[in-house]
């Protein structure tokens, strides 16, 4: 069972966190919701009230097998604007543990340098912020220990490609079939 983190701050896009770590759960991973906020109740971009598990001072990222941002505005600008979280995802990276984001969020990893020499995909419009990365308009891409994800529309496709590469791919494709997905993944 691996430890995740999901990061979440006021504006952050519901749908995306939430698809993502349903699968993950569904897959029998430790999900942890982490505010950047200085609270723990946040407010996402189309006005749901969600509770975070934790704040980000009460967690420690060194803990975690995956670190995952959901996109969404202002959402993403606030994970951006975080230092904690900067320097953790930094050190995730050096470390080379697995870091994923989705939607505008794979601007903060391109910001951060992470993206330098991958492959990765992100929302349309932001694929001048990420910086070295060579963008590809696939739904979602994984490169090495990166995993980024165009938009909502790619969520559950992000969470079961996130499962396979935490756990293994026979229990990815059990719980797309259990969840009545059946949309091919790329490279299946």
């Amino acid at each position: 069972m691996a430890k995740v983190y999901g990061f979440v701050a006021d504006g952050s896009e519901e749908v995306e966190l939430l698809a993502v770590v349903d699968v993950l759960i569904r897959g029998g991973q430790d999900v942890k919701l982490v505010s950047v906020t200085g609270k723990k109740d946040v407010v996402t971009s189309h006005g749901i009230r969600l509770q975070a598990d934790y704040e980000f001072s009460e967690v420690d990222c060194d803990d975690a097998d995956l670190l995952f941002l959901p996109g969404g505005m202002p959402g993403t600008k606030h994970l951006g604007a975080h230092e904690g979280l900067a320097l953790a995802l930094k050190k995730a990276h050096a470390e080379n543990k697995r870091i994923a984001a989705i939607c505008a969020a794979p601007s903060v990893l391109g910001k951060l340098g992470i993206l330098e020499g991958k492959k990765a995909t992100c929302y349309p419009g932001y694929e001048a912020e990420l910086k070295g990365a060579e963008h590809t308009s696939q739904g979602v891409v994984t490169d090495g220990n990166v995993t980024t994800a165009r938009g909502l529309g790619y969520a559950l496709d992000l969470g079961i490609e996130l499962l396979g590469l935490l756990e293994d791919e026979k229990l990815a494709v059990r719980i797309q079939e259990a969840i009545q997905y059946d949309q091919a993944m790329p490279g299946r």
